[in-house]
């Protein structure tokens, strides 16, 4: 099968479409012939060991000194069923699935094994493109607003409305009864409004210290600003959301601020029980992720480029088999 690689950190050139055997399956496993994957900001800075200064030693060390331990990126695909390991029973040979393989990566490949566990049939509606792109937005988001403990008619600002995570927590804070606003640049106020945003703020044209709004939860997906920062728009008891958030932030999460407030940090969980709510809400049409662009299997390394430019609104589609 062919599979992109990365052998060592460096730009987008570096990454190489390679011959590699099929992988092997597991006991729970499903055997997928990928259709579309996706390309997000977890790939490009695995592939670029772009973290910040002071998590490079320790990123190293956890996932390659010189190149990634699992060369094959990606974290959410869609396909069809090839083969299926000893003990799965929900799915067969031909079924369309997709599903989420987190960090142990391994969908920019033509084939890719993932747990029973972590896969859920197609819904209705997407198609293979949306199916690949429902994951790594929204297990982010479900993880985050979990830890937030969100309730029914609180306020959250969304600092990022319109990258993936913002997206998607967007429609599912919505979607879990919260009043929401959002920021981001003009160009994406629309495609914000669409996804579900209450009130949408131009970044561009407003200083996030002149707000005059209070929030029970902000959530800040592209480290617009920071936990201080922050005080001043939260509530009493607030939560800020640091989920672009650095080491700082997650030893800054053990203190609590004024008031009450406190900060979440920490890598987002991968649960299968997120997978199958966001199968759920897609099947009736409320999570839908938006595809900025759609790239040619060979153009892969040029969907980096692309996400490299911090420009993406949303989801970035490989399509696989064309």
């Amino acid at each position: 099968m062919q599979a992109w690689t990365a052998r060592r950190y460096g730009a987008p050139d570096t990454l190489a479409l390679e011959d590699l055997p099929q992988p092997k399956l597991g006991k729970g496993e499903l055997l997928i012939r990928v259709h579309a994957t996706t390309v997000n900001s977890g790939d490009v800075r695995m592939r670029g060991c772009d973290f910040p200064p002071e998590m490079r030693i320790m990123g190293r060390l956890a996932l390659g000194w010189k190149g990634p331990r699992q060369p094959v990126l990606g974290t959410e695909l869609s396909g069809v069923v090839e083969a299926i390991g000893e003990g799965v029973t929900r799915f067969r040979p031909g079924d369309a699935v997709f599903a989420f393989s987190g960090m142990k990566m391994a969908a920019h490949a033509q084939f890719a094994v993932a747990k029973e566990a972590m896969t859920q049939p197609l819904p209705a509606g997407p198609d293979f493109a949306q199916a690949a792109a429902l994951c790594f937005g929204g297990t982010t988001a479900l993880h985050y607003l979990r830890k937030a403990e969100l309730k029914s008619g609180q306020s959250i600002l969304v600092l990022g409305g319109s990258s993936c995570v913002g997206l998607a927590l967007i429609q599912l804070a919505r979607q879990q009864g919260a009043e929401v606003a959002a920021t981001t640049s003009a160009r994406n106020i629309d495609l914000v409004t669409e996804k579900g945003a209450h009130h949408v703020i131009d970044y561009t044209a407003t200083n996030l210290a002149d707000l005059p709004q209070r929030f029970d939860i902000i959530a800040d997906a592209v480290a617009a600003t920071d936990f201080a920062a922050a005080q001043k728009l939260l509530k009493p008891n607030g939560r800020y959301l640091a989920i672009a958030g650095t080491l700082k932030e997650m030893l800054g999460a053990m203190r609590k601020g004024v008031n009450g407030t406190r900060m979440i940090a920490g890598p987002a969980g991968e649960l299968p029980e997120d997978i199958a709510t966001l199968a759920r809400l897609a099947e009736v049409g409320h999570y839908r992720p938006h595809i900025d662009q759609t790239f040619a299997w060979a153009d892969l390394p040029k969907a980096h480029a692309y996400v490299e430019t911090g420009r993406k609104r949303g989801s970035v589609v490989v399509n696989v088999a064309e």
